[in-house]
């Protein structure tokens, strides 16, 4: 592939050669591609020395870098970051480097930005692209993810996206009137990803301790017949109210750190799935509607889907032949 400023390609530039051996001035030939003459003269030299192969595009990177950072003071950069924790400018102080350098020298080092590190013990404690690493359980079961997703109910005759933003704005609905949300449960595996939701009137205890036992009997008949490890957020009613449902299944609850949802990465993943592919793919003229087209999808989702995590496989693929 060419440069995204290069004027010509590889055809391109055979094709100066070829006009040229046919007889063109280069200055015609220039002309007639739409470049300078010191352009032509370039290739029809590299083509000289090297023949068809000098035609190719090549990387603009130097093939030295005198002026770069020695290996030495980048060192010495990611070395006085880790201790210090302080930002560019003061390290371009202290090391007497522009600033500019020490930020391209973190970033070649992959060193985290100090917004994403705990002032006092530098670990980190927000994602980022840092802390991105994918993990994988190693059977079906060993470890199921748990969470809740709140949405806006769909209003009789469609929402907004039904009826555009202005007319949903302007028409006389009583304002006033709660139309409420739904709450999706839902429960993935993290081996074979298989999922399981359902829509329900709200996320107290009992409703999501019931949830658990529907999805267990779920994962049950598709061949997860024993669930070791439950993940979930700290939500009241995951904390106080699984109790008797997770000892019922012989499994052990696990609860991710406060305000760090992104350890419960692959539930808060589905979530996103759920909303771009089912909550808001199309138009729905009521919440029922919805609701109904929910179990479809999850199926789908399980024995159809590709999905990147798995080379292009559903889930129904990484578990065991019930």
């Amino acid at each position: 592939m060419s440069h995204a400023n290069a004027r010509t390609t590889v055809l391109g530039r055979l094709l100066i050669v070829q006009r040229y051996h046919a007889g063109w001035p280069q200055a015609h030939i220039a002309a007639a591609m739409g470049v300078s003459r010191k352009c032509v003269k370039t290739w029809l030299d590299r083509y000289a020395r090297e023949g068809e192969a000098g035609l190719q595009t090549r990387s603009s990177r130097p093939h030295t870098m005198p002026t770069r950072t020695s290996a030495v003071v980048e060192q010495q950069i990611v070395e006085l970051r880790t201790r210090e924790r302080r930002g560019p400018d003061w390290i371009g102080a202290e090391l007497g480097v522009p600033a500019r350098t020490v930020s391209r020298v973190l970033a070649r080092h992959q060193v985290p930005h100090l917004a994403v590190l705990d002032p006092i013990t530098g670990e980190l404690i927000r994602a980022s692209r840092v802390t991105a690493h994918t993990y994988q359980r190693d059977r079906p079961g060993e470890l199921v993810h748990m969470d809740v997703k709140k949405l806006g109910k769909i209003p009789d005759g469609g929402g907004w996206r039904a009826e555009g933003q202005a007319t949903i704005n302007h028409r006389s609905r009583d304002r006033r009137t709660r139309i409420g949300y739904d709450y999706v449960h839902s429960l993935v595996d993290d081996y074979s990803r298989l999922a399981y939701s359902e829509v329900l009137p709200d996320q107290k205890g009992t409703t999501c301790a019931a949830f658990l036992t529907r999805a267990a009997a779920y994962f049950a008949g598709h061949g997860i017949t024993r669930i070791e490890r439950i993940m979930t957020d700290n939500a009241w009613a995951y904390r106080y109210s699984l109790r008797e449902v997770v000892e019922q299944l012989g499994a052990r609850q696990k609860f991710i750190k406060p305000h760090c949802p992104w350890q419960n990465g692959k539930a808060e993943r589905l979530n996103r799935t759920l909303q771009t592919e089912w909550a808001y793919r199309r138009v729905y003229t009521s919440n029922d509607e919805r609701t109904a087209a929910l179990a479809p999808w999850i199926e789908h989702y399980n024995t159809q889907r590709r999905h990147s995590a798995l080379k292009g496989l559903p889930p129904i693929s990484r578990v065991l032949p019930t």
